[in-house]
């Protein structure tokens, strides 16, 4: 198997919006729309903007569809503003990988993975040719620190997910909605595929002061209906095992995909793994789906995301950020997510 190379960038100076690495994300982006949270997503400089996914709305088995879709984004005047001032990375989702909720069966997938990787032109495309999808690894050097950036890819080797039929398997009054899918338990369903699951093996021995997983789906939140990881409680324990086994420290993850913002956080590992949901940069839902899981939010504006890291400090903030400024913010100590 050929391990992808790790491509490392030198990153200096202080930032506007406060002293500290700071990488911003955000998802569901429609590419017709204004957009101008990229804007003000530009303005605060941060060292790194990601892409969680639904990075355009193509829904379509036409290849020539998704082409347009990206050149339609290309001409937006707030993310030419975005790429000209921050380094920008990421994965996809459903509706630019190409089809609502669609996994690996989707038949345009290695035209969907050339459209992507031409429009994104990752700083290491090597790592995408080496494999199929399009999961990529980077490390950033910050005050002599190493932190670390993973990209899954949730779509590529996603098993099919279990579709609700029968009305009498989806009545309960706990979900204010109508559910559409429930969890798979078989051992042989899959979140990122054996391929995947090898490579981010050995990205998690990568010694690092802080790893940051991003998943376009949301990891640590409870069972709703919709698409999360806990459709495959399997594939979710798997993730937890894996980083404990590895003895892996300061780990957090970051994710999109349901047009609301929230911190959620798991203690089925070691230390707790906490969530940064920031979703959607134009699109909007209007409800928070239940989670058990959840420290902060919901917050249903337009959105995008930050995680600040001051490793002098010892300490990770989260924050999201709406047109009309900060509206979540919670700083925890790197050493609540260690080993006791």
């Amino acid at each position: 198997m050929i391990l992808p190379i790790l491509m490392i960038w030198i990153i200096q100076g202080e930032l506007v919006f406060g002293q500290g690495f700071n990488l911003s994300f955000g998802s569901c982006l429609h590419q017709e729309k204004e957009l101008a949270l990229l804007s003000k997503a530009a303005d605060q400089l941060p060292n790194a903007f990601v892409f969680l996914g639904d990075n355009i709305y193509a829904d379509t088995y036409d290849s020539m569809r998704i082409n347009k879709a990206y050149q339609a984004l290309a001409c937006n005047l707030n993310f030419q503003t975005l790429k000209r001032s921050v380094p920008l990375y990421a994965t996809w989702d459903d509706h630019d990988y190409g089809m609502d909720d669609v996994g690996k069966y989707y038949p345009l997938k290695e035209a969907s993975k050339r459209m992507f990787t031409s429009f994104f032109q990752p700083p290491n495309p090597v790592q995408l040719l080496s494999h199929e999808g399009i999961y990529q690894s980077y490390r950033f050097r910050y005050r002599g620190k190493k932190i670390q950036l993973i990209l899954l890819d949730t779509r590529t080797f996603r098993s099919s997910l279990k579709r609700i039929n029968k009305p009498s398997e989806e009545t309960d009054t706990y979900y204010p909605y109508e559910r559409l899918y429930l969890p798979v338990y078989t051992e042989d369903s899959t979140m990122l595929g054996e391929g995947q699951w090898a490579w981010l093996a050995e990205q998690i021995r990568v010694k690092s002061a802080v790893t940051i997983i991003a998943s376009s789906t949301q990891f640590a939140t409870e069972y709703n209906g919709y698409e999360t990881w806990a459709n495959f409680p399997l594939e979710q324990e798997r993730m937890a095992q894996l980083i404990e086994s590895m003895h892996k420290e300061h780990v957090v993850f970051i994710s999109g995909d349901v047009h609301y913002a929230e911190l959620s956080k798991v203690c089925n590992a070691a230390y707790p793994l906490y969530d940064l949901t920031s979703s959607g940069i134009s699109e909007s839902w209007g409800f928070a789906a239940p989670n058990v899981h959840r420290e902060e939010g919901p917050v249903m504006e337009n959105n995008f995301g930050v995680l600040r890291i001051r490793p002098w400090r010892n300490e990770l903030t989260f924050l999201i950020y709406t047109q009309q400024g900060l509206r979540l913010q919670r700083t925890i100590s790197l050493d609540e997510l260690e080993f006791k």
